[in-house]
């Protein structure tokens, strides 16, 4: 037992390291040159392709937790729940604590209005007791529908991009020279900077293989101590994959695209609710032939959790006059902790 613990710890550490590395030398690259070969701005960047790729493990997680069946589903709805709170609690609350950005209102109006249709939309699927192939089309569609928005929001509704300077990076530490071997591997994986498509396409692949590794290590370490299934996918399962979206969104905010970051963070909880629960649900439709019977109790707790969060977040950044500083940090890391004692209670 030790001897697993200790071996789960090692590749959660190595894990976490990689992340980074591939997340701040790959993938946030790649998708700036993405995003300025098609012009988008940033926010539009973090709202989509930032956010569909830091998302690929809960798209992942959900898909396996369905295609295992019995009370697997419940881990892949949980996860998505749990990612969705940390995303928007715990990401911007980091991101305040990182440097005081200020943002506009406009792109976060936008974000936090879909972000609430989604909610929504999650509330009348499991109403119906019974998700069918409409349910999961009307997911898509609203998903394109955000897309088009995103894209068109700054004609309708003009705003200046807000950067600020970039802070200058620290020293590497000295327990760095450890994981060259990593970084050796990592270098042999990508290719040149002028092949940024390739490099997104490989970011998101491995991003999504480490996140399991991630998952699974911290499961394992979760039940050899004792922790309930569904505690572990509202809590590790929740953090293991937001891990990526957290390391993204500090990594622009570092560079002073605040906005960017919060895109991020508020487009992969769209993405998360509505293709990341969608795809599943239609593979599984198709491959059955049959909808999928669910319980309307099981999420309406959790669902007035995310309306009141959403809700919480738009009077803050009222009250702040659309700056995240770190008041909102505070307020945002202490609900999300006490969101974790009230379900680590309810479990008791």
């Amino acid at each position: 037992m030790v001897l697993l613990i200790t071996v789960a710890i090692v590749a959660l550490l190595i894990s976490f390291y990689l992340l980074n590395e591939v997340t701040e030398r790959f993938f946030v690259p790649s998708l700036d040159n993405i995003g300025h070969r098609l012009k988008m701005s940033d926010d539009a960047a973090g709202a989509t392709l930032m956010a569909a790729g830091s998302s690929a493990p809960e798209l992942f997680i959900s898909i396996i937790a369905l295609m295992y069946g019995g009370d697997n589903f419940e881990i892949g709805v949980g996860t998505i729940v749990g990612s969705a709170l940390f995303n928007l609690l715990v990401i911007i609350g980091a991101i305040a604590f990182v440097r005081t950005s200020r943002v506009a209102w406009q792109p976060m109006l936008r974000d936090m209005l879909f972000y609430s249709i989604s909610i929504g939309m999650l509330y009348w699927a499991f109403q119906a007791g019974h998700i069918s192939m409409w349910h999961v089309f009307a997911f898509v569609v609203v998903y394109l529908l955000y897309i088009v928005a995103v894209l068109n929001w700054k004609r309708i509704f003009p705003y200046e991009r807000i950067v600020q300077e970039e802070e200058e990076d620290e020293d590497d530490p000295s327990w760095k020279k450890y994981m060259r071997p990593l970084d050796f591997l990592l270098d042999k994986v990508f290719r040149s900077e002028d092949r940024y498509v390739l490099n997104f396409i490989l970011s998101v692949v491995l991003i999504a293989l480490l996140s399991w590794v991630l998952v699974e290590s911290a499961v394992v370490i979760s039940e050899t101590i004792g922790i309930p299934k569904y505690i572990i996918a509202l809590t590790v399962l929740a953090f293991g994959t937001s891990v990526p979206d957290m390391i993204s969104s500090i990594i622009v905010a570092k560079q002073g695209r605040g906005g960017m970051a919060i895109s991020n963070a508020l487009g992969s909880n769209i993405f998360d609710i509505l293709i990341g629960l969608g795809i599943p649900w239609m593979v599984l439709i198709i491959g059955s032939q049959a909808g999928i019977n669910v319980s309307a109790s099981n999420i309406t707790s959790h669902i007035t959790v995310l309306l009141a969060s959403v809700i919480g977040m738009f009077i803050i950044f009222l009250i702040t006059k659309w700056r995240v500083n770190r008041f909102v940090g505070v307020v945002f890391l202490a609900s999300y902790l006490a969101y974790l004692i009230s379900v680590i209670l309810q479990a008791s």
